[in-house]
Order: C-alpha cells, then structure tokens, then sequence
C-alpha cells in the first residue's frame, strides 16, 4: 500500500533580484514585518549578471527570518540575461511546483529587472496560478535607501500587495 502524500502547509516567497540586493532584503524585510509573512520556502531568481549577488541575498534572507524566529530554505535560481520567455517558463513552473506541494505561493517583484518581472507576470496568469500575494515596496524617494529597512524612515517606504490593491485578496 502506497500512503498517501501530506501536502505541504505554509507560505512560498519568491523573489527577483536585479540590480539592488538592498531593494530585495528590504522588501523581504517589510513583508516580514508589516505583513506578517512567514515563508518555509524561499526562491531567489535572478539573471546571470546579477548571480554573483544572490548568495549575499540568500545569506541576507536567512538572517533576517532568524530575527523573526524561522530559517526557511533558501534556493537560487540563475536565468539568462534579458530572456523574457525563460524568466517567465522557469518562475511558472517554480511557483506551479510549490502550489501543487500545497504552499500558498508570493512573488515580491521590488528588486525585479522589468523583462523578468513581466514574464513572470504574464507567464504565471496565463497558466492560471493561484498567487496569493504579489509584493513590491514602493518608495516615494530613492535616495539613500541602500541600508537596512529599520534605518529607511517609514514614511517614505510602503510594502504592497498588488493582489490585496486589485481587490483579489482580502
């Protein structure tokens, strides 16, 4: 007799690096914070030009989760530079992948280069996926924001959910 497979129980955070690991930990930081999101899994996907700072992130993800009492898993996923469609096959099958496993699944596109947020968007609608948040942290001045998000003031700082914004999610 086979038994039967326990679905996982929780929430995925996905999440783009570009050009700013700072823009990426700081949002991570916000959701933490002012959503109260705590993710057993993380997924970093980034372009290879950009690959040699995801192992800062990654470090980055895991001390910020301890100060809030978890460590999740944190993976890396490495695209090619600039590849629309490839960004959007490998986030779809990512966030498919954790969503047939039972996560509820986010995606935070803040640090995101604009042809990997886009396919990824795209890509992940069109199959119809059930996200559950789409994160970005807006900020109403990009000067001097490249430090820790306890040290940005807060009112020049607003963690959304692009979801929640639509009407999607309560």
């Amino acid at each position: 007799m086979i038994s039967p497979v326990t679905p996982a129980s929780g929430d995925a955070y996905i999440t783009l690096l570009g050009r700013s690991t700072w823009a990426l930990v700081n949002a991570y930081h916000a959701v933490l914070r002012e959503k109260g999101l705590r993710p057993k899994r993380v997924s970093i996907v980034t372009e290879e030009p950009y690959a040699g700072d995801a192992s800062t992130a990654a470090e980055a993800i895991r001390i910020v989760s301890e100060g809030y009492g978890f460590v999740p898993e944190v993976q890396v996923e490495v695209l090619p530079e600039a590849d629309f469609v490839r960004a959007g096959q490998t986030i779809r099958s990512l966030a498919g992948d954790l969503i047939g496993q039972g996560f509820r699944v986010a995606i935070d596109i803040t640090s995101g280069r604009k042809v990997t947020v886009a396919g990824a968007l795209i890509a992940v609608t069109l199959a119809g996926l059930d996200l559950r948040h789409i994160y970005y942290l807006a900020m109403k001045s990009t000067d001097d924001v490249a430090k820790p998000y306890m040290m940005i003031p807060h009112q020049i700082q607003e963690i959304r959910d692009i979801m929640e914004d639509a009407g999607v999610r309560p």
